[in-house]
């Protein structure tokens, strides 16, 4: 009968142990309730609590990495897209993450997923796409103001994907094409001005200058003899052409 007593005192002992002891891990922290009545934060360790009488809740420190499911929202001008996010965010007052809200997590999550409606809303679909950094800073601030009292910080909010209208890719495909097109004939263009531009200053430099005339004639024979490997050519001196050109423009005349 005694070794049933001791028996029975030594189970009793390690349940009590077992609830009275907790360990902590660095990355955590314990919400302790004495009675119903909040007396404080313990860990990280080994913490003792009276059993039956006082009870604990973890809140985990760490960063949560979580995906704001996807959104469907209406732009300023009228677009309809979808977008997703993702938010960075930690707890920073394990107290009020405890007492002041419910699930922590889950009214984040509802938070972001009404702040981003909000946000992408009342932006135009030229910022949504162009200037994403600016919409994911007032994402942020905004989710972090309504999370601060609950002794969450976000850190960082990302808006991953935004999808568009079969229609509207359409259109913004075929405007991209058209903006293409427009610098492709500019740069043509200006391409043919220059090019004009140096053809009249080469003009007058060889009408200035006879040398500069015999060098292009020059120039004129080598890439006909280059490039006809067959035809012999005899160079002659602009000097001696130009009697010739002269008689025979009197001969015309004469008839």
């Amino acid at each position: 009968m005694n070794y049933f007593v001791w028996a029975l005192i030594v189970v009793v002992v390690i349940i009590l142990l077992s609830a009275a002891i907790k360990v902590v891990r660095e990355y955590e922290r314990v919400g302790v309730f004495r009675l119903g009545r909040f007396v404080g934060l313990r860990g990280p360790g080994l913490v003792l609590i009276i059993p039956f009488i006082e009870n604990v809740r973890k809140v985990d420190l760490r960063v949560i990495t979580m995906d704001v499911p996807q959104q469907e929202c209406i732009t300023v001008d009228n677009v309809t897209v979808r977008v997703d996010a993702v938010i960075y965010f930690r707890v920073v007052g394990a107290a009020d993450a405890i007492l002041k809200v419910l699930d922590y997590v889950k009214a984040t999550s509802l938070l972001s997923q009404t702040t981003l409606r909000n946000v992408v809303g009342q932006s135009t679909l030229d910022e949504l796409l162009g200037q994403r950094d600016r919409l994911n800073g007032k994402i942020q601030l905004v989710v972090d103001e309504g999370t601060n009292p609950w002794g969450i910080k976000v850190s960082m909010v990302e808006v991953k994907d935004v999808q568009l209208p079969q229609t509207m890719q359409r259109a913004m495909a075929a405007q991209a094409e058209a903006e293409r097109d427009r610098r492709a004939k500019v740069v043509h263009a200006e391409g043919e001005a220059q090019a004009a531009e140096k053809l009249a200053q080469a003009a007058k430099i060889i009408s200035s200058q006879p040398s500069a005339l015999q060098l292009r004639y020059l120039q004129t024979l080598a890439s006909i003899a280059t490039e006809r490997s067959n035809v012999i050519l005899f160079p002659l001196p602009m000097e001696l052409l130009a009697p010739l050109l002269g008689q025979a423009g009197k001969s015309e005349k004469s008839k």
